[in-house]
């Protein structure tokens, strides 16, 4: 179990997480969407409650089938419609800036 866990401590990217669990990728997708994805998978490990289980075997083998899904997530779908970030939960992916405010921020002019 040790061995897996220090496996996984030395991945930094979307690309090293993919590899190493062995499922096939665009690179094109993970380009736009590596944090959405590996953010989705913690979240699908976390949901699962994966981190309780002791079976090295097992745990590779479900963590691979929850990077899956995240990845197939992004596949078909958006980072706005998947709303992993705040910013898209919040906002619907988008942001909204009342007119009135962004006048009230521009300086006066003084007519001479």
């Amino acid at each position: 179990m040790e061995n897996f866990l220090q496996q996984l401590k030395e991945l930094s990217s979307a690309e090293d997480f993919l590899q190493y669990f062995g499922v096939p990728f665009d690179q094109k997708v993970v380009h736009v969407n590596r944090l959405h994805i590996l953010k989705r998978f913690f979240q699908y490990i976390r949901q699962e409650n994966l981190l309780v289980q002791t079976n090295e075997l097992g745990l590779y083998t479900a963590y691979r089938e929850q990077l899956a899904k995240a990845y197939a997530d992004f596949v078909t779908s958006t980072p706005a419609q998947e709303k992993v970030f705040k910013v898209f939960q919040d906002t619907h992916g988008r942001q909204h800036v009342p007119l009135d405010s962004l006048k009230a921020s521009l300086p006066r002019r003084v007519s001479a």
